[in-house]
């Protein structure tokens, strides 16, 4: 994120810029749920004018894609895998494989481009436990994505090395069982 502050006196203007440097912020829960406080985060950056994308790998089942985001405002986009199903287990055909991967190849696009300056990976962590996104490929896309952009990783078993980069963890459990 950028913060600028600019001035007028007469005719001297005065500008001043700084960069604040992007977050990495990691929510996990031992059991798989939404993200209500992720997705009020998101939806209060998008409503503040900030440009936000939430990429959804494990959840299908409205064949959206990334071709095809629903925009939530002008500033939040949200996108599934385009799948016809929600993913749960390893055991993909091939596919489903390649949807996951191209959604993998897109996010990692645009983020590079700058396009978003908040960009929330959902279920990211369970798409590399089942093998479907290396974790080197991860940990490589936050070492060179463009330093000012917001990244918050949420799901079940997240890495230690994702744990070991983040600069906010945020474990979420139940109080009680059902």
């Amino acid at each position: 994120m950028v913060a600028q502050l600019e001035t007028s006196n007469g005719n001297l203007t005065l500008s001043l810029s700084y960069s604040v440097e992007g977050l990495v912020q990691v929510f996990t829960s031992s059991h798989r749920n939404f993200f209500t406080s992720v997705m009020a985060q998101a939806l209060r950056t998008a409503g503040q004018g900030t440009p936000v994308l939430v990429v959804q790998f494990l959840k299908g089942g409205i064949r959206q894609g990334h071709k095809y985001p629903i925009q939530l405002g002008q500033k939040l986009d949200w996108i599934r895998c385009d799948l016809p199903r929600c993913i749960d287990t390893p055991n993909l055909e091939e596919n489903e494989t390649h949807a996951i991967q191209n959604l993998w190849q897109y996010t990692q696009s645009v983020v590079i481009e700058g396009k978003y300056s908040l960009v929330v990976l959902d279920e990211l962590s369970l798409a590399m436990n089942f093998g479907l996104i290396p974790e080197t490929e991860v940990l490589a896309f936050l070492a060179k994505r463009p330093a000012h952009i917001d990244i918050i990783f949420t799901g079940t078993e997240m890495p230690k090395s994702i744990l070991d980069l983040a600069d906010q963890i945020t474990e979420i459990r139940r109080s009680h069982q059902p």
